[in-house]
């Protein structure tokens, strides 16, 4: 049975985040009285509080974390910091992988997965984990995800003037702060070019990534349907932009889900590599496309500029457009 008030905890980055979330959405769905709070860093906080699933976000801090005093705390992305405090705040239910060696000093349930060697997706995992703590034989299928992020749909007044009332409006999301491999900017650029005057093209990213979209490819933000957004918007801002467009294209990175779980059509274009192919990663939702070159790459564990995915076409994007 799972306890009263649980504590989510996953510091790590955007798109982990996101498909984190839906575990909070079986918790909900298996046991509705539950608190659940969702320890996270700062900059993921405006994405967390986007989900009705969460009761209430807690900052994570490594100098002045300040835990609830739960009954249960789920370390789902792994922190030997978070770890020791919980121990050390008494919270009675501890839960963490045994492959991690503070785990056994910290933790007092501790549960074998391997998440490398599964066939499941990370949502599913991030539900496993769960149910094998609290001995929850419901088996949730891939299907089931996209209605358990319990996204919020927020009309921010300060995107709307970058919005065209008269055209599609696309966001192309050309990077991933390397966490992924990308389709080239060239690519990105011949996908505006394509879609001409009737598409009103929107770049995010940060201004670090704006940057190296700008040492790539110096003629990108010439184009008079682009307009480019990197580093100009906050990540709640992002968040209400991608849910007031109608598309959106990108790598496998945070906001390609957020776009999935916002329900509009989102295209990805992802690596055939395990642990980085569609199969772990593909954002979940109703109008979703993904595109890879199904072939067995080596060539992805070398380099980040694999061919596999540099061949995927602007024609077999634009098809969906």
């Amino acid at each position: 049975m799972i306890p009263k008030s649980i504590i989510i905890s996953r510091t790590d980055n955007l798109g982990d985040v996101m498909l984190t979330l839906p575990l909070c959405g079986y918790i909900k769905k298996t046991s509705p009285e539950t608190k659940i709070y969702f320890l996270g860093k700062a900059y993921t906080q405006a994405l967390i509080e986007t989900s009705s699933f969460v009761d209430e976000f807690i900052l994570y801090d490594e100098e002045n974390t300040k835990l609830p005093q739960a009954e249960a705390i789920l370390h789902v992305f792994p922190n030997k910091i978070i770890a020791r405090l919980s121990k050390v705040k008494k919270i009675k239910l501890r839960i963490g992988t045994s492959h991690r060696l503070y785990h056994w000093l910290f933790c007092n349930k501790l549960i074998k997965l391997s998440r490398r060697k599964s066939n499941l997706h990370e949502s599913q995992l991030n539900v496993l984990l769960l149910q094998k703590a609290f001995k929850l034989t419901e088996t949730i299928p891939l299907s089931e995800i996209k209605n358990l992020y319990g996204f919020q749909k927020n009309d921010s007044k300060s995107i709307q003037k970058f919005l065209s009332t008269e055209k599609k409006n696309i966001i192309l999301h050309p990077k991933s702060k390397g966490s992924a491999r990308e389709w080239q900017v060239e690519s990105y650029l011949s996908l505006a070019q394509k879609l001409g005057d009737s598409y009103n093209v929107l770049i995010t990213g940060t201004l670090a990534e704006g940057n190296l979209i700008r040492k790539e490819c110096p003629d990108f933000f010439n184009e008079r349907n682009i307009q480019d957004l990197t580093g100009v918007i906050t990540l709640a801002e992002l968040i209400s932009l991608i849910q007031n467009v109608e598309v959106l294209v990108a790598c496998s990175t945070g906001p390609i889900h957020i776009a999935a779980a916002s329900g509009i059509l989102t295209i990805g274009i992802y690596p055939p590599m395990k642990p980085i192919h569609p199969a772990r990663w593909s954002p979940q939702g109703e109008n979703v496309h993904v595109l890879f070159k199904n072939v067995n790459c080596s060539d992805c564990r070398k380099t980040e500029n694999c061919h596999c995915i540099q061949e995927i076409t602007v024609d077999s994007v634009a098809v969906f457009l």
